[in-house]
């Protein structure tokens, strides 16, 4: 069995050969069953263990992934995950490979795909809400499809914005810092929110024609970064299905009466085999909302392992 770090795996996960893999992935589809959530695991009461298990003709997988909330205390990450890869026919395992690596850049590239679909042609200006290891990486996800080239971030703490622009700037964006959350929105071609709010921070009234809003950070019904006039004023679609009963930023506006069910668009497996057009015309208003399935990590494992398996 390959035992395969995180230097190794973030290499094999380029976006330009990433976003490809799993648009693939997505028309083909594979067994990809509801991941499984245990609370209070282990020795802290605020813990969870996330198991998500999938399987394709030729490889099957689960990603284990541990989060610990109180690690920050001790200086550790509050997250934890790795990945083990075995084959589909034999159940022998592959490889096991490094769980974060997968979780980041998948989710990033499943961010640029669903924008590959849904953000203008033209969109050259990219809102990103968040400074942490997500948030990171979607300015060079999204400039592996779109032209990308102004950034602008807004973060909490100031400091770790300031950090994130640096290393914009040395990847050659025009980056800068924003505190003016509303008047950046505004300005922006593509808004990203790759954060862990619990309350809105992106409002409808703020949204321009044909802007794309990308909504990575709640996973959870607590978990929210747009209020409900995003959803009532824009198109929206979703990665999967599951997310309407997984993320507090569909579950509120449903239970609202903003959005309901049938209002969604498209998923992207939908868009992936072209039976949705995504984009219209350029003066629609977006919104993406991404949960994560398990189809992603097991389309980038296999990437990962088939690019080692010497």
């Amino acid at each position: 069995m390959l035992t395969i770090d995180a230097d190794t795996a973030r290499q094999c996960l380029a976006f330009e050969r990433l976003v490809p893999t799993l648009r693939d992935a997505f028309v083909a589809g594979c067994q990809a069953p509801p991941r499984h959530h245990h609370h209070g695991v282990g020795n802290a009461a605020d813990s969870t263990l996330l198991l998500m298990p999938a399987w394709s003709e030729r490889y099957m997988g689960i990603k284990v992934v541990s989060v610990f909330p109180g690690n920050g205390q001790r200086g550790l990450p509050g997250l934890h995950a790795s990945y083990l890869l075995c084959d589909a026919d034999t159940g022998q395992h592959l490889a096991l490979i490094d769980g974060d690596q997968i979780t980041a850049r998948r989710t990033a590239a499943a961010s640029a795909l669903g924008a590959s679909y849904l953000a203008r042609e033209d969109a050259r200006e990219l809102l990103i809400l968040g400074a942490g290891r997500i948030g990171s990486l979607m300015a060079a996800a999204y400039r592996s499809v779109r032209a990308i080239e102004r950034v602008r971030v807004w973060n909490p703490t100031a400091a770790n914005a300031e950090r994130l622009v640096g290393a914009l700037r040395e990847d050659g964006f025009d980056a800068e810092v924003v505190s003016d959350l509303e008047a950046a929105v505004k300005s922006a071609d593509c808004v990203v929110g790759a954060t862990l709010s619990t309350a809105p921070l992106i409002h409808g009234e703020w949204l321009q024609a044909g802007v794309h809003v990308d909504l990575i950070g709640s996973f959870s019904p607590a978990m929210r970064e747009a209020d409900d006039a995003v959803f009532a004023r824009g198109q929206v679609f979703v990665d999967v299905l599951g997310a309407l009963h997984e993320s507090g930023d569909l579950i509120e506006p449903i239970a609202s009466g903003a959005l309901a069910e049938a209002d969604i668009r498209a998923d992207l497996a939908t868009l992936c085999r072209g039976d949705h057009p995504g984009r219209e015309n350029d003066n629609d208003i977006t919104v993406f909302k991404a949960v994560g399935t398990a189809l992603e990590d097991l389309a980038s494992a296999t990437l990962i392992y088939e690019a080692n398996a010497h």
